[in-house]
C-alpha cells in the first residue's frame, strides 16, 4: 500500500469514527496518528466526553479485536495477562489468555489501579509480549492500548509513574464540545432511536498493518530530524522544568510526525507536522518543578514556549 492509498483509507476511518464521536476530528486525527505510528494513546479528560466511545469506534472501524479492562484497586496483573489454570480433562496446566491478547485494548481509568497492576502493561506496550510464570507469549499484531484517565478525581487513584507515561506516544484530550456539536449529539440520538451506534468496518488488521508499513516509507529530512532533537533538548533546559523529555520524546516526535504526514497525504515530513504533534507527544514527558505546581506552569505551557524559541527549518515545499 502506498502513502496515497493509506491516506485515503485513514480518511475513511476518521469519517466513520466521526459518526459516533461528534466534532472532535482534530483529536481523532491525533489518536489515529499514534495508531499509524504503532504507538499507544493516553486519553486524559473529564468524564462523559467520549473517550470510551472513541476507543470502541476505532476498534470497529479498523476491524480490530477489542477488549476492555476496567481498572480498579483490586485488579491483579493476572487479570490482564492471563494465567495458567489446571485442566482436569488433560491433567495439565494450560494458559488462559487475558484481555491483553487483542488488537485494541481499552484500559479504562488506568490511574485507579495500583502500580503493580499498571506495570503489567509495561512489557506488553513496549515489547508486544507478556511473561507469565517464566513463559513468554507474543501479543497479536497489531496491538494498541488506548488508556483513559480522569484528571480531576485524585481520591483513591494512583498517578502513573514517569516510566509508564513515557510508554504512551501521545496524550490527547477531547475537551468540551461547542453548543452546536452538543446539540448534534442529542439530535443523532433521537434520530437513530436506540442507544447503540452501528459503525461499518472500513478495514481489518491486515489493512492497518499495510497502512503502518506505508508510514515507514515516509521520508524525513535531516533538518526535520534535528528539529525534533532540538525541541526535546530545549525542554530539559527550560527554567521551570525539573525533568525534561527523554530521547524517547524526540523519537516520538519523528514517529508521530510521519503518521500525521500520511493523514495529510504526503510521503515526507515538514516542520508543521512536528509542530502539530509536539504538545501531545512532549507535554506528558515533562515534570514541572514542585514549587511551581500551584502556578500556571505545565508541560503544555513549556512545550508552547519551546516551540516559540526553537527555530524551525524551512519547509520541504519551499525547497522543492
Amino acid at each position: 500500500m502506498g502513502v496515497k492509498e493509506a491516506a485515503e483509507l485513514a480518511g475513511r476511518v476518521l469519517d466513520e469514527v466521526q459518526r459516533a464521536v461528534v466534532g472532535k476530528r482534530e483529536a481523532l486525527m491525533l489518536v489515529l496518528t499514534a495508531v499509524l505510528a504503532k504507538g499507544h494513546v493516553l486519553l486524559e479528560d473529564f468524564p462523559g466526553l467520549g473517550k470510551t466511545l472513541a476507543a470502541r469506534s476505532f476498534a470497529r472501524a479498523l476491524g480490530l479485536d477489542f477488549s476492555r479492562a476496567q481498572f480498579t484497586p483490586d485488579l491483579l496483573p493476572a487479570d490482564l495477562t492471563g494465567s495458567f489454570l489446571y485442566n482436569q480433562q488433560r491433567s495439565e496446566f494450560e494458559f488462559r489468555p487475558g484481555p491483553l491478547f487483542t488488537g485494541l485494548l481499552l484500559a479504562d481509568e488506568i490511574n485507579r489501579t495500583p502500580p503493580k497492576t499498571q506495570s503489567a502493561l509495561l512489557e506488553a506496550m513496549q515489547e508486544r509480549q507478556v511473561t507469565v510464570e517464566g513463559e513468554t507469549f507474543p501479543l497479536p499484531e497489531p496491538f494498541h492500548v488506548l488508556a483513559t484517565a480522569n484528571p480531576i478525581e485524585y481520591e483513591g487513584t494512583y498517578p502513573l509513574p514517569e516510566a509508564q507515561l513515557d510508554r504512551f506516544l501521545l496524550r490527547v484530550s477531547f475537551g468540551y464540545p461547542t453548543s452546536e456539536e452538543e446539540y448534534d449529539v442529542l439530535a443523532r440520538r433521537v434520530e437513530r432511536r436506540r442507544e447503540e451506534i452501528e459503525l461499518d468496518t472500513v478495514t481489518d488488521a491486515a489493512g492497518l498493518l499495510a497502512m503502518q508499513a506505508a508510514v515507514e516509507s515516509v521520508q524525513v529530512d535531516e533538518s526535520v530530524g534535528r528539529y525534533c532533537v532540538a525541541l526535546a533538548a530545549a525542554t530539559r533546559d527550560h527554567p521551570d522544568v525539573l525533568t525534561g523529555s527523554s530521547p524517547r520524546g524526540s523519537l516520538g516526535l519523528l514517529l508521530a510526525a510521519r503518521g500525521f504526514a500520511v493523514l495529510r497525504g504526503r510521503d515526507y515530513v515538514i516542520p508543521e507536522d512536528v509542530k502539530a504533534v509536539s504538545r501531545p507527544v512532549l507535554a506528558h514527558r515533562i515534570t514541572v518543578k514542585p514549587e511551581l505546581w500551584m502556578t500556571s506552569a505545565s508541560g503544555r505551557t513549556i512545550v508552547d514556549a519551546v516551540l516559540s524559541q526553537v527555530t524551525a527549518p524551512s519547509t520541504m515545499e519551499a525547497r522543492r
